[in-house]
């Protein structure tokens, strides 16, 4: 097992080997680093983690301190690319909104849901009232947006991707310097993907650029303020409360994405409370292993924050 002074010293020199977008004025911040390190080796999440025939994978967490000018940025392997089952659904988001944005469709379009794009048997959660797509259903641009994100509908996602275009959204992608983050598949079996994309790699991302994108929200500079205020409503109506925001107290708001699938449970977002961060957190863990850890990870970060920044308690 790795001792804790090499988690101490390795462990930063690894995190920024990606470093942050110098164009957002976000500054690497080793003490942060080293902090986020100890609390991750503390929960046995720093180690290396079985994901089946995918093999070996670790942790990618970011932390974006957004109480100090200017904001400073710390993590765990943050430019480490790993699945991020639904949170890609968020770049996804954020290019229809600039189509929206540009003209080119409204919120209140009508798009005709239509087969394979209908995966969904069952609801990701339970108790949202809305029904699942169906093959022929007519509804909204904003209708399947906030389907996508607040209920994380695949069906909806796959609508929004053909919407989109994924030649669109990876322009997008690059444009901001999120090379490896582009979308390559659809939320359905190879077998029933576009020609060119049935043998694509599967979709990855990294905390590194999932915070930069909230980031981008929160500073109102994903792509342009209209944009960033529209995925800001979208992030800020998530359904999906068990993963991050269970370690928050509830006087903050959790403005997130989420993302669960086998091996992989992943949570990124804006916390504003008391302090104010970017967090960006990919575990390769099951769902059921992943949540409480979570809950740790999460509330010991807040806390972190508030130690590092007592004056936002005044």
């Amino acid at each position: 097992m790795r001792s804790v002074f090499l988690l101490t010293f390795l462990v930063p020199f690894l995190s920024f080997s990606q470093s942050t977008n110098s164009t957002l004025g976000i500054v690497p911040d080793s003490l942060l680093t080293r902090r986020l390190t100890t609390i991750v080796h503390d929960l046995g999440l720093d180690g290396n983690f079985n994901v089946g025939e995918d093999g070996i994978e670790q942790i990618s967490l970011a932390v974006i301190d957004l109480n100090s000018t200017p904001p400073r940025m710390g993590g765990v392997y943050p430019g480490n690319f790993i699945y991020p089952a639904s949170v890609y659904k968020m770049y996804v988001a954020a290019a229809v909104l600039k189509k929206v944005s540009d003209g080119e469709i409204s919120l209140w379009s009508p798009i005709v849901v239509r087969s394979p794009n209908d995966v969904d048997q069952e609801k990701e959660i339970s108790y949202d009232p809305r029904p699942l797509l169906r093959n022929g259903d007519t509804v909204t641009v904003n209708y399947l947006l906030d389907l996508m994100i607040t209920r994380s509908d695949n069906s909806a996602a796959n609508c929004m991707i053909d919407l989109a275009g994924r030649k669109n959204i990876n322009a997008m992608v690059d444009g901001f310097g999120w090379q490896g983050s582009e979308v390559t598949r659809k939320f359905l079996s190879r077998k029933f993907e576009d020609p060119g994309y049935d043998t694509a790699r599967g979709t990855e991302t990294c905390a590194l650029h999932a915070a930069e994108f909230m980031y981008r929200v929160y500073t109102n500079q994903l792509l342009n303020p209209w944009v960033s205020q529209q995925m800001k409503s979208f992030l800020g109506r998530q359904l999906d409360t068990t993963k991050l925001a269970t370690g928050l107290p509830r006087n903050a708001m959790f403005y997130h994405k989420t993302g669960w699938w086998s091996y992989w449970t992943n949570d990124v977002g804006i916390v504003d409370g008391d302090v104010r961060y970017v967090v960006a957190c990919f575990l390769p863990l099951e769902e059921e292993i992943a949540r409480p850890k979570m809950k740790e990870l999460s509330r010991r970060i807040y806390e972190l924050m508030v130690e590092r920044n007592p004056a936002r308690r005044d």
